[in-house]
């Protein structure tokens, strides 16, 4: 009987450890803060991502920012040329792109010069709620590097009633 429930105890620890390493490394749970991504994301959801190196533009992606985490879309990669008209309509290369996911096109908190080339290395993100983002249109924030990013953004835990994958 003893060796029964050290069996079973053993083998709730081995799966629990595992389960934090998986949370850990490859699938971090994380909570969102501002409203900076709505209406995609809205403050309090929980979501999850997905550890990895390569990022497409149109992924929301989480990065470390000053000891914080924040959550952007990206809308160009290292080498692009991005550029933003007065009235928030976004170019990449010369081509407006395609956002079905704003509600609201705004030029923001915006102090780089434009046309702006991404450097190498970096993605430039930007917030869904252009107007009250502070994204990398902000010296402040600018392009993220690479091993700055968590993850991507890859599914909504919380609430239910917004449960499912993230586009």
């Amino acid at each position: 009987m003893l060796s029964v429930v050290r069996n079973t105890i053993f083998t709730l620890i081995t799966v629990a450890a595992v389960a934090v390493l998986v949370a850990v490394l490859l699938l971090p749970v994380l909570r969102i803060y501002g409203t900076s991504m709505t209406p995609t994301l809205e403050e309090d959801n929980i979501v999850v991502s997905l550890k990895g190196s390569k990022f497409n533009t149109g992924d929301v992606v989480a990065f470390y920012y000053n000891n914080k985490i924040l959550v952007k879309r990206v809308i160009a990669q290292a080498g692009q040329w991005v550029n933003i008209d007065p009235d928030g309509t976004v170019y990449v290369d010369n081509v407006e792109i395609d956002e079905p996911y704003i509600d609201k096109k705004a030029f923001g908190e915006c102090d780089i010069e434009l046309p702006y080339q991404v450097p190498e290395n970096r993605v430039f993100v930007m917030g869904d709620h252009r107007d009250v983002s502070v994204d990398s249109r902000n010296t402040s924030i600018g392009p993220i590097a690479e091993e700055q990013i968590v993850g991507r953004i890859i599914f909504n835990l919380w609430p239910l009633s917004e449960f499912g994958a993230v586009k």
